[in-house]
């Protein structure tokens, strides 16, 4: 999906809801325990409740990596449903990858190629070398981290460097030279949004994936507020707040209306 296309959806359906699909074993609704896939079938009627309301769905890739094989194959199947029934939401292998380049590569062409996801998030701390094998292919988006939701965050990445520009400021001005804003989006979180003013003095027309709000604490009014530009250039990504809303047989029908109440709020920022 290239940048015109999300552009469109995203104002077409009054949302920039990415939906993230986050799995665990011991949350989900225990009758999908006796299924032959179990986080399948469970990702199956979060994805058909929710994509409605919703322009982007996003896979962490470690609540599949922790079941093993059988995990990997229900990731698989995960990506392939949203291919085959929804072509035009956006995709998002939230693997976090970044190493030497001949790796890099590798996990490009495991994403991209072998699982067609549109894009995925990369760590940028190995520099450009193990950026640039994600950006070489076409109509694939690399969604570098940035500014991380997390309280870790100041560790690094808002420690001021030289001319007392912080670390996240140095990633996204060099970052911004490898790719542009039709392959190159940053994750900036939503606890840190009083930031994003000057994220997007930076950056103004890159899209920005936006987790934290909900259950971390995230306000959405102010992620609007401070990060929206023209193109509304946000995905604001929820989880536990969507997906687990119910834990009983009508799950599904618990996320949607949850996924609903957030389109709602989005559709009147836009």
């Amino acid at each position: 999906m290239n940048r015109n296309e999300l552009i469109k959806q995203i104002k077409k359906k009054r949302t920039f809801l990415c939906v993230g699909l986050d799995p665990d074993l011991k949350k989900i609704p225990s009758h999908l325990l006796i299924k032959e896939d179990p986080i399948f079938e469970f990702n199956r009627e979060i994805i058909d409740a929710t994509a409605d309301y919703c322009v982007a769905f996003k896979p962490n890739t470690a609540f599949y990596e922790a079941n093993g094989l059988s995990g990997w194959v229900s990731l698989s199947k995960t990506i392939e449903y949203l291919n085959q029934n929804y072509p035009d939401h956006f995709t998002i292998a939230d693997a976090k990858r970044g190493d030497i380049g001949n790796t890099s590569a590798k996990y490009a062409e495991a994403f991209f190629s072998a699982m067609s996801f549109d894009s995925i998030t990369v760590a940028p701390y190995m520099g450009s070398d193990s950026v640039q094998p994600f950006l070489n292919f076409k109509n694939k988006w690399v969604i570098l981290l940035a500014l991380t939701s997390n309280d870790g965050a100041f560790d690094f990445q808002t420690k001021e460097m030289s001319g007392k520009t912080a670390l996240f400021e140095h990633v996204l001005n060099r970052a911004k030279e490898w790719g542009n804003c039709d392959n190159m989006m940053f994750v900036v979180g939503a606890t840190k949004a009083e930031m994003l003013s000057n994220i997007r003095k930076i950056v103004p027309e890159h899209f920005l994936l936006v987790p934290g709000v909900g259950a971390q604490g995230g306000s959405l009014e102010d992620v609007c507020k401070h990060g929206m530009n023209k193109d509304i250039g946000l995905l604001v990504n929820s989880s536990r707040n969507i997906i687990y809303a119910g834990s009983g047989n009508d799950f599904a029908l618990r996320a949607r209306e949850e996924a609903a109440k957030m389109a709602n709020a989005m559709s009147i920022l836009m």
